[in-house]
């Protein structure tokens, strides 16, 4: 599986550099397609509302040292994304008014699964961000958003993810701990980023130019999460509903690009107790089921802002970020995560598309689910670590990861990486794991 995507893609990187210049031809590295402008049809379409979207993410992972298991090898896992973006103001007459239709697949093997962490408990991190919600093929998004009042009010009805709105945040990077929603990472049972879609609504009003309010309203259904209902659009197994509520400023200092979110969700489903039973006793000693909480909820914090430039290119320059996520410690294993970084776009004059990123990543465990991990291994009586029944004790787990993103045409960047987790999963007995990586993403 390792070999086909990579031959491939190699031949594609020598062709985009041995490229004719023209954009809308094969090839070309200036064209934002790997297939042209299929002789100007796509850019008439693009006039006249129609944009059509095929893209690829494949990432590579192999364990260069330490880690659960340390026999080496490598895994590849990717995904295609098949989309369509209809502007029905254009096509239809209905003012401000565009459509979203998004299908994806992913397929392929994870290097975190049973090399990086413990298999006995899994990991929190992904050396391989691409991979999860099942080798199955998905409705990612078919959604509908009007604006109104010139712009101030924005709605959006139908099926996408909350991180497509809500805690959002890019994905050049390959650990998870560093891509897209961070919120979605760490209570992934209830708040399902890409690819899984739910039924939603979001509203947005736009305060000025640089400040806005929205809130959203999604399903929260189990059910999504399966690989054989990629395509359910049925609210059955619905349990409940999130709602997050954010704000978003995106200013200008000294003229560079900056955006600043402050969130709150909250989930009226209800949560299983992390710890006790229904008579308030430890449920691992008690051997009473764990009891439930009415509600789950939490917030998070995100800031990116640019802090230089070149004169001659304010798309160049360095760029600082970080992200926090705070969770309610009743029901959810993970109570907080911080992660920064920073990024360098441009970094040389010969490679000024190019771009270095460095962040740093902590997760921290719930103590009350450590708590009712030792429990559980008392009641068992169970004490090495090395006795295949023993329930490994999660605390604090460390990501860093540093990649040279290589933007070999406008429709491919390559990004070797590599990444150091520092107690994997958080069990203090696995090996500090190197990992080297590779993330290719294109747009045919």
């Amino acid at each position: 599986m390792l070999q086909l995507p990579k031959t491939c893609y190699i031949g594609l990187a020598l062709s985009a550099l041995a490229a004719p210049t023209g954009a809308s031809e094969m090839f070309a590295s200036g064209s934002p397609w790997m297939l042209g402008d299929w002789g100007g049809t796509r850019s008439e379409l693009l006039e006249k509302g129609y944009d059509f979207t095929l893209g690829y993410t494949g990432e590579m992972g192999s364990n260069l040292q330490g880690g659960y298991d340390h026999d080496r090898t490598a895994r590849y896992s990717d995904q295609f994304t098949f989309g369509s973006h209809l502007d029905l103001e254009k096509i239809l007459g209905w003012h401000d008014t565009e459509f979203q239709l998004t299908i994806t697949e992913r397929h392929g093997d994870n290097i975190s699964n049973d090399r990086i962490n413990d298999p006995r408990v899994g990991g929190f991190t992904s050396a391989q961000e691409v991979w999860g919600r099942g080798e199955t093929w998905r409705l990612t998004q078919m959604w509908i958003k009007q604006k109104y009042f010139d712009g101030a009010l924005d709605v959006k009805f139908g099926r996408f993810g909350e991180g497509e709105d809500f805690n959002s945040f890019p994905c050049d990077f390959q650990n998870l701990a560093f891509c897209g929603s961070q919120v979605g990472n760490w209570v992934g049972g209830i708040w399902y980023n890409w690819p899984v879609s739910q039924w939603a609504l979001r509203v947005r009003y736009n305060l000025n130019d640089a400040l806005y309010a929205q809130v959203g309203v999604y399903e929260q259904n189990p059910s999504n999460l399966e690989s054989g209902n990629g395509f359910k659009l049925s609210g059955s197994g619905t349990q409940g509903a999130v709602m997050p509520i954010e704000l978003v400023w995106s200013p200008r200092v000294n003229g560079l690009k900056g955006e600043y979110r402050a969130g709150y969700y909250y989930s009226n489903a209800k949560a299983q107790d992390v710890l006790k039973d229904s008579n308030g006793q430890p449920a691992a000693l008690s051997g009473a089921a764990y009891r439930s909480s009415s509600s789950k909820h939490g917030l998070w914090l995100g800031a990116q802002q640019q802090v230089t430039s070149l004169a001659s290119d304010q798309s160049r320059g360095l760029s600082l970020f970080a992200n926090a996520t705070v969770h309610d410690k009743k029901t959810n294993a993970i109570d907080n995560y911080v992660q920064a970084g920073l990024v360098y776009k441009g970094p040389f004059d010969a490679r000024a598309k190019d771009d270095i990123g460095f962040a740093l990543a902590r997760v921290h465990v719930n103590p009350a689910y450590r708590k009712n991990a030792r429990l559980a291994n008392q009641a068992a009586g169970l004490y090495d670590y090395d006795n295949p029944g023993f329930l490994p004790v999660q605390d604090t787990e460390y990501s860093a990861e540093l990649y040279y993103g290589i933007h070999l045409a406008d429709w491919l960047t390559v990004r070797p990486n590599l990444q150091y987790i520092r107690h994997p999963g958080g069990v203090s007995q696995v090996d500090g794991a190197l990992i080297g990586g590779l993330k290719i993403q294109s747009s045919f």
